[in-house]
Order: C-alpha cells, then sequence, then structure tokens
C-alpha cells in the first residue's frame, strides 16, 4: 500500500462510484488491521484484490475450506491454490 492515509470514509465513497481503486486501498486497510470480515465484504462487492488478500491468508493457515469458500465466492486465485494444496506437488 502507498504511504498515504486516506479517510476509509471518503474511499468507501470513491468505491461506491465504481472506483476500484478505492476499493483495493479499502482492502489494503482491512488486511493491516487483520479485519477478515471487510475482506469478505469486499470480495462480496466484486474486489478481486480483497479475494486475493484472502487467499493468501487462507494458503498460510493452510485452511482448505476457506479457500473452497473463496473459489465458490468466484476468486479464481483460490481455486487454484486449492488445487496446488491438494495435489500435493503431484505431476498430471
Amino acid at each position: 500500500m502507498a504511504d498515504h492515509d486516506f479517510d476509509e470514509a471518503t474511499l468507501r465513497a470513491l468505491s461506491d462510484e465504481g472506483n476500484e481503486t478505492a476499493l483495493d486501498r479499502l482492502a489494503d486497510l482491512a488486511d493491516a488491521r487483520s479485519d477478515v470480515a471487510a475482506l469478505s465484504e469486499l470480495l462480496d462487492e466484486g474486489s478481486e484484490y480483497a479475494g486475493r488478500l484472502l487467499t493468501r491468508r487462507a494458503v498460510a493457515n493452510r485452511d482448505l475450506r476457506e479457500l473452497q469458500r473463496l473459489s465458490d465466492a468466484g476468486s479464481p486465485d483460490a481455486g487454484t491454490e486449492l488445487e496446488r494444496l491438494l495435489g500435493g506437488g503431484r505431476q498430471s
């Protein structure tokens, strides 16, 4: 995240108007405070970046159920990581 401190309410207003960069900055703020619920809400709003941040957390925790949930919610990275973990390095 950049070294800018933006007001969260302003970022929210911009993201509500369709500004995807503002949506990404909201995800950065939620990630910095480990607010998984806020990240999940942002994913529900269509933030692919929030999905990537949640996927990174799930991979670090080896949380297969969370990866499946994220994949079902439309996060393509989660599906890829889930298959990678389940494959255990197996070659097709």
